[in-house]
């Protein structure tokens, strides 16, 4: 596009969103604190899922400071359930920063964002545009469908040279007035009418100015990401009692679910048979884990669940302690009263199988 094909598109894109862009209830928002969580907590999660969360958060952290001041358990407490934890861990760290470098407020600029833990040039760009109305580009899953569609790009936009051109082409669109507005109709476009499958060409606002339209190429644009192969695994949970409580361990900092607690969980190496119980690698795996020698008791459930590209089955167990094993802790291992298990943050499937234990469906 030229400059006056850029302006008339504007026109057309800004005249569409004030008639049809989507009623979001923090349409106009401009409180950057409120922008920032939103933008992270959205990351592949939907709008209806982020809603409760955001408020539940703001409620227990409802400023920059008190996000600071936080214990990391407490964070990821409120976090459970979001997936993807290191967010949650990026989000204090970048507090505590804001705090020490920013006196206690997000900074303007996109180039200052960009600087601080957990935040891309996406959000960057999106907290300074929303937020602060700074003319900063935008480039998610749906304006990056919508580029390539308007540029009739067909190569792979995830590429260095693809990702390179979508930002490009986002740098020149942008208007210096109103940029906020303009980036969020963007986005309500690409989510409304310009839809991965059948969009809706004939009631976008921006047809005429859409090379993959014209070219008639809309469905073979953009192209798709190859899927990732699907890995099955087995895992065990193992939950063990002692004296009315239960063990829960604090996961490492290179393992899944970084720094939430859980009761001991591992692969099963021969999982066939599901029927049996597999006690030695319990015992193996318990001891590996946290040093306790135990005595597996029982399978009281078995939970599906998918992370990334693996789909993950979980037996949970129940079992004690061996004869004559104290009940010792460490700094990452400790014996928890099963009433007090909400005041940890767990794994989804760690909740599961909590809630469980505690109203004693054994």
């Amino acid at each position: 596009m030229d400059g006056r094909e850029v302006t008339t598109f504007r026109r057309r894109l800004l005249r569409w969103y004030a008639q049809a862009g989507r009623d979001l209830p923090w349409k106009g928002e401009q409180d950057p604190y409120r922008v920032w969580l939103r933008e992270i907590m959205l990351q592949q999660t939907t709008v209806a899922a982020v809603l409760p969360y955001l408020e539940r958060f703001l409620a227990q952290f409802p400023t920059i400071k008190a996000l600071a001041n936080a214990d990391e358990a407490a964070v990821l407490r409120q976090w459970e359930g979001l997936g993807y934890y290191s967010r949650a861990r990026n989000l204090r760290k970048a507090a505590q920063k804001i705090v020490t470098s920013y006196g206690g407020q997000l900074p303007p600029a996109a180039s200052e964002l960009e600087k601080l833990p957990g935040i891309g040039r996406y959000t960057a760009g999106a907290i300074a545009s929303f937020a602060y109305d700074q003319p900063a580009a935008i480039v998610e899953a749906n304006t990056e469908r919508l580029y390539c569609r308007l540029l009739g790009f067909g190569d792979d936009p995830r590429t260095t040279s693809g990702r390179k051109t979508l930002w490009e082409f986002a740098a020149r669109l942008v208007p210096k007035i109103q940029p906020g507005q303009f980036n969020q109709a963007l986005m309500d476009l690409g989510a409304t009418v310009c839809t991965p499958r059948q969009p809706h060409c004939e009631s976008c606002p921006v047809k005429l100015h859409c090379q993959a339209f014209q070219q008639n190429r809309v469905a073979e644009i953009p192209q798709l990401a190859r899927k990732a192969e699907i890995t099955e695994v087995v895992e065990a949970a193992v939950a063990i009692r002692c004296e009315g409580k239960w063990l829960l361990r604090q996961r490492g900092a290179k393992e899944r679910w970084a720094g939430m607690w859980d009761f001991p969980r591992f692969p099963l190496e021969h999982p066939a048979d599901a029927t049996v119980l597999p006690v030695n690698s319990l015992r193996e795996g318990v001891m590996t884990q946290t040093g306790h020698d135990i005595v597996p008791l029982l399978q009281i459930a078995e939970i599906r669940h998918s992370v990334t590209r693996y789909k993950i089955t979980l037996r949970c167990f129940v079992a004690e302690l061996a004869v004559g094993q104290p009940p010792w802790e460490q700094a990452d291992v400790t014996w928890v009263e099963a009433n007090r298990f909400s005041t940890y943050p767990l794994s989804v499937t760690g909740r599961k199988l909590a809630d469980r234990l505690k109203n004693g469906l054994l």
